[in-house]
């Protein structure tokens, strides 16, 4: 646990549906009170009690010298005028800030969050590891930031992706009962089949996720389909190796039935060869998966370079001939500080 974790047990957009009824019988109430304040924190998504009509006056004053009750602060938005793509800067109640995005398509639209302030990770290409991790965000604080774009747009998210700034899986318990949160059918009610966690490839906590038996998608940041160069672009490869990534990677989808998706950022002259392109082949032919070919966001503090369209063509194809799904992701919000961490970064600069 991070020194300046944050206790949550008195969060109350953090506690399930089930906890909340416990709370409300110590204080005195009549069960049907959670059900009513859930309803009004997790599917209206009230911004305070003042918003909750049929509650109590002096149960909402009970409430507010008990517990927390977590709504960011939206700081920034940019909008991408290419594609519609909004990126929100949030501040949280202790003044650190974190950053979501809100991708709009055909099937509906899409939030990715953050699920830590910074990073520890290291990875080489990432902005939001260039200041190290400051703390693990509450489940109620990875909630709001689909809840504050909710209430921005009026529009519904149907998918969630956790894949912004940090590591899910370094968060692991707040991770977990932020997904039992957004998918519960009183609240947002989103399907865990619309839910997508990243990882960089923390083994042990795959394991577990797995065990879990849920429906959503896991992502794997790859990035490389040797041990020597993933090491040189993620320090993560330093304890774990793809050997016991892929053993891992098998396992959960033996548990889950849910196919793995894999994260692989093309850059320049690094990783986006023919040779590369044959040893993923070797690496991953074998598990039922998908890969998701990234055209590496440019960093400025980083010197990685995007590879060319045609190499990423290349590669695609070269994988697609020995029968691998792939897909190439469509670039969104390029001209809104696209990259994870980089709005975050520019904001603490200033």
């Amino acid at each position: 646990m991070n020194h300046t974790e944050i206790e949550y047990t008195k969060d109350i957009k953090s506690l399930t549906l089930s906890e909340l009824k416990i709370e409300m019988e110590l204080m005195g109430e009549k069960a049907f009170r959670a059900k009513q304040m859930y309803e009004w924190m997790h599917k209206k998504l009230a911004a305070d009690y003042e918003e909750m009509t049929n509650i109590p006056a002096a149960l909402a004053d009970k409430c507010r010298k008990q517990y927390t009750y977590t709504v960011l602060k939206t700081v920034r938005v940019q909008e991408s005028q290419m594609d519609g793509t909004r990126k929100y800067l949030f501040e949280l109640a202790d003044g650190n800030t974190v950053e979501s995005v809100l991708m709009r398509y055909k099937h509906g639209n899409s939030v990715c969050i953050s699920s830590q302030v910074g990073c520890r990770m290291g990875c080489r290409f990432c902005a939001s590891t260039l200041d190290g991790l400051e703390r693990n965000l509450l489940p109620s604080e990875m909630l709001d930031q689909i809840y504050a774009i909710t209430r921005h747009t009026g529009e519904r998210v149907s998918n969630v992706v956790v894949m912004g700034s940090g590591e899910p899986m370094d968060n692991y318990d707040h991770l977990l009962r932020f997904i039992e949160l957004l998918t519960d059918e009183n609240g947002l009610n989103i399907s865990q089949r619309n839910v997508t966690v990243s990882t960089c490839g923390i083994v042990p906590k795959m394991r577990q996720l797995a065990d879990r038996k849920l429906q959503i998608t896991l992502a794997l940041s790859l990035h490389a389909a040797t041990d020597e160069k993933r090491r040189m672009l993620m320090p993560v490869a330093d304890s774990y190796s793809l050997h016991e990534l892929m053993e891992v990677c098998s396992y959960y989808f033996e548990q889950t039935g849910r196919r793995i998706t894999f994260e692989y950022s093309l850059v320049k002259d690094v990783n986006d060869t023919d040779e590369d392109a044959r040893k993923l082949t070797e690496l991953i032919g074998h598990l039922n998966c998908h890969v998701n070919l990234i055209p590496v966001n440019p960093v400025k503090e980083r010197d990685y370079v995007q590879s060319e369209r045609h190499a990423v063509e290349a590669f695609k194809n070269k994988l697609e001939k020995n029968g691998i799904n792939v897909t190439i992701r469509r670039e969104m919000g390029r001209d809104i500080d696209g990259a994870c961490g980089q709005l975050r970064r520019r904001y603490m600069k200033q």
